[in-house]
């Protein structure tokens, strides 16, 4: 049977990559699709791991190759989730996550119209601010650009199936952690994982 596809999409600085990050530490059944991005790593991020760093130019090959699920420019970057690993996992029944952004979530819909829409919201937009300056990652230029640009994510809230309102982590994370759950119960997937022991009951 064909692994479930989930979606997760937040405004930068709410809690996101932290919580997919504990997400994926206690369930091994999910895998994350490691995204390609034209960004210059961070500091600690590794090639492989957090993304895959390309230059613009191979961006572009890839996508005119048609290698993308997924593809947008974000924040002056491209973002781009390659189609055939997530196609191949998924026929093997493994569970795949993807973090991207509305735009990308809209074109893997398209796709994959079964994926599962989760949206993380801040408890505020004051709270919002407070954590992208707290976290000093990046200068108040494109601090700026991304609080603008939340605002036009976060318009989007009503495309996605579940939303979290990530103000403790730890509830937030619970509730992460109940909607992979609750997929993997829905009647039908548990049907055809466990059709055998069922008929065997009847």
């Amino acid at each position: 049977m064909s692994g479930a596809l989930f979606i997760v999409c937040a405004p930068s600085g709410a809690g996101k990559t932290s919580l997919v990050s504990e997400l994926l530490k206690h369930d091994d059944r999910i895998k994350l699709s490691i995204s390609h991005t034209t960004r210059a790593p961070r500091a600690g991020e590794i090639d492989g791991r957090e993304y895959h760093f390309v230059s613009e130019e191979k961006f572009e090959a890839m996508i005119a190759a048609g290698e993308f699920l997924e593809s947008a420019l974000v924040h002056g970057n491209y973002y781009g989730t390659a189609q055939g690993w997530i196609v191949a996992q998924r026929q093997t029944g493994s569970d795949i996550l993807l973090e991207i952004d509305w735009q990308g979530a809209q074109q893997v819909r398209r796709v994959f119209p079964d994926a599962i829409g989760i949206f993380i919201l801040p408890p505020s937009f004051e709270t919002l601010v407070s954590r992208l300056n707290t976290r000093a990652q990046d200068a108040p230029d494109v601090i700026a650009r991304r609080l603008s640009a939340a605002r036009e994510e976060i318009s989007h809230v009503a495309e996605f199936d579940y939303v979290i309102i990530n103000d403790k982590f730890g509830e937030a994370l619970q509730d992460l952690t109940a909607v992979v759950r609750a997929q993997r119960l829905r009647r039908d997937v548990q049907t055809a994982r466990h059709g055998e022991l069922i008929n065997r009951m009847k």
